[in-house]
C-alpha cells in the first residue's frame, strides 16, 4: 500500500489518462486493470482513477482508493505470476536498473507497455531504453506531471496496430537458413522434449525459447528466464532450487526457486554453458529425478517444467575438452536448434530493422528503408546479430528529424564503412606521444561506434 500522492497531482489527472493507457493496452490485447509502477521515490508517481498496482520496496501502512503501491522486481515478480496489468512505469534514480528492469519486464511479458520517467543527465540513454522495450521516455524535470498526461494522450491517439503472436517480433524467416530453424522450432512446440538452443551472441535465442513456449501444450503456464551467467554458483542455486527462511543471512523468508515458478510452464536456461562443474551436477540430478530441494530444507519437492537450454557455446567442444559434462550434454541435446548468426539470414536484414521501426518509433519517425540503406544494411557483417540491428534501429528513431525512409547517410559509422582516418604522423614525435595520439584515436572511434555512450563504449 502507498502513500497518497499530493492532492494537486490527484486533481489535475483527468479521466483521458486511464482511458490512454487502456486503449493502448488494448492494442496488445491485454485487459485493462490495473498499472503496475516501479520506482525509486514512489511519492513522485501520479495517481490514476482507475485501479492501479503500486508495489513498493518500503510499502506504507496507509491504503487509498487508487490501492497504489511502488514495485521491486522480487515482489513484481510475485504479482505478475498472479495478474495481468496493464503497463508499467518505472521510476528508477539508477538508469542501469531501468535497463535491467525493463529488460525482465520484457522478457517476462513481451507485449506490456513500459514507460520510464528520466532525469535530463539520464537521456544518453535513450537508445538503450528504447531498445531494452520501453517506448515512452518521459524527463521528469520537464513540466511535472504535465509531460507524463502529454505522453500518455499521445498513446491514446496512436493508431492501433494488428497484435502479433506473443514471441513473433524479431523473428523473419524469408532466408532458408531462418526458415529451417522455425522448422526445428514447430517440431518442438508439438514435443515436452528438452530443447538446446544454439547460437551466437544476439541471435535472438530468448525469442525462440518464448515462441517454443507459447505455441506448445504449456502455453497456459508461466514463462520463467534466468541468465545462468549473472550469478555466482552458490546464488544461481538459491535462484533455482529456492530456500527456506534462515538458510543463510538475509533469508528472512522462504522463497520458491525458479523450477517450482515454472511448474507447468517453461524453465530457460539462458548461458548455460558458463556454468560450473558442481553447479552442472545438481543441475543433472534435478532433471533426472525430477525433484528440488530448496537450500535450508530437508524435502525434496516435485517439479514439472520443460526445460530450454540456451547457449553462444559450442557445448560439444566444451565437453571434448572437459569444461561441460557430457551426461548433462546428452540430458539437454534432445532437440538441438543451431540459430544462424544475422550474417547468414540476409534476406531477413531489411523486414527486421522495418519491424523494429515500427515498433520503437510507434508510428512515428522512419519506417522504410531506402534502396541505398538496404545496401549496406545487407554487407554490414553485424557481429552483435539481430540484437546489434535493433540497437540500430533504436538509434535511428531517436535521431530522426522527421524523416519518412531511412538512407545510407543516417546509418552508422561503422556501417556505412566511413570510420575517422588515423591522424597522419607529425614530425618530431616522441614514441610516447605517438602512442598516445594512436590511443586517442583509438577511443574516439570507439565512442563514435557507440553514439558517444561512455558505459557501453568501456564495456
Amino acid at each position: 500500500m502507498g502513500r497518497p500522492f499530493p492532492a494537486k497531482w490527484r486533481c489535475r489527472w483527468p479521466d483521458s489518462v486511464s482511458a490512454a493507457v487502456s486503449r493502448a493496452a488494448s492494442a496488445r490485447r491485454w485487459m485493462a486493470h490495473t498499472l503496475l509502477v516501479a520506482a525509486s521515490n514512489h511519492r513522485e508517481a501520479p495517481s490514476m482513477r482507475s485501479p492501479i498496482l503500486i508495489l513498493s520496496d518500503s510499502p506504507s501502512a496507509e491504503s487509498r482508493e487508487f490501492m497504489v503501491q511502488v514495485a521491486n522486481r522480487e515482489e513484481a515478480a510475485d504479482q505478475l505470476s498472479r495478474q495481468r496489468f496493464r503497463a508499467v512505469c518505472l521510476d528508477r534514480a539508477d538508469v542501469e536498473r531501468a535497463l535491467s528492469d525493463a529488460r525482465w519486464l520484457r522478457r517476462r511479458r513481451n507485449r506490456l507497455p513500459v514507460l520510464a520517467w528520466v532525469d535530463t543527465r539520464q537521456l544518453t540513454y535513450t537508445c538503450e531504453l528504447l531498445a531494452a522495450g520501453v517506448e515512452e521516455i518521459i524527463v521528469r524535470d520537464a513540466g511535472g506531471p504535465e509531460s507524463v498526461l502529454a505522453r500518455l494522450d499521445a498513446l491514446d491517439r496512436r493508431p492501433a496496430r494488428p497484435a502479433q503472436p506473443l514471441g513473433a517480433e524479431g523473428v523473419s524467416a524469408r532466408s532458408p537458413a531462418m526458415r529451417a530453424c522455425l522448422g526445428l522450432v514447430e517440431k518442438a512446440q508439438r514435443s515436452e522434449s528438452t530443447v538446446l538452443l544454439q547460437g551466437e551472441t544476439g541471435t535472438g535465442k530468448d525469442v525462440l525459447a518464448r515462441l517454443i513456449h507459447t505455441g506448445g501444450a504449456r502455453a497456459k503456464g508461466a514463462f520463467v528466464a534466468i541468465n545462468c551467467s549473472a550469478f555466482p554458483e552458490t546464488l544461481l542455486e538459491s535462484e533455482l532450487f529456492g530456500y527456506e527462511r534462515g538458510a543463510f543471512t538475509g533469508a528472512h523468508r522462504s522463497r520458491r526457486g525458479h523450477f517450482e515458478q515454472a511448474n507447468n510452464g517453461t524453465l530457460l536456461l539462458d548461458e548455460i554453458g558458463e556454468t560450473s562443474q558442481g553447479f552442472q551436477v545438481k543441475l543433472l540430478r534435478a532433471l533426472q529425478e525430477g525433484t528440488v530441494r530448496p537450500l535450508g530444507s530437508t524435502r525434496e519437492r516435485q517439479i514439472n517444467a520443460r526445460i530450454v537450454a540456451a547457449t553462444n557455446r559450442d557445448l560439444l567442444h566444451a565437453v571434448e575438452t572437459g569444461s561441460f559434462r557430457r551426461d548433462l550434454f546428452y540430458r539437454l541435446n534432445v532437440l538441438p536448434i543451431m540459430l544462424p548468426p544475422l550474417r547468414a539470414r540476409v534476406e531477413d536484414i531489411v523486414p527486421l530493422v522495418q519491424g523494429f521501426l515500427e515498433r520503437i518509433g510507434g508510428g512515428s519517425g522512419p519506417r522504410a528503408v531506402a534502396p541505398d540503406a538496404a545496401r549496406l544494411l545487407e554487407t554490414y557483417a553485424w557481429p552483435g546479430n539481430v540484437r546489434e540491428l535493433e540497437n540500430e534501429a533504436a538509434r535511428l528513431v531517436a535521431n530522426a528529424n522527421g524523416e519518412d525512409e531511412v538512407t545510407a547517410r543516417m546509418l552508422s559509422p561503422q556501417i556505412q564503412g566511413m570510420a575517422p582516418a588515423l591522424p597522419s604522423d607529425s614530425h618530431g614525435e616522441t614514441l610516447r606521444q605517438t602512442m598516445a595520439r594512436f590511443e586517442a584515436w583509438v577511443l574516439r572511434c570507439a565512442l563514435d561506434r557507440h553514439d558517444g555512450r561512455r558505459i557501453a563504449t568501456a564495456r
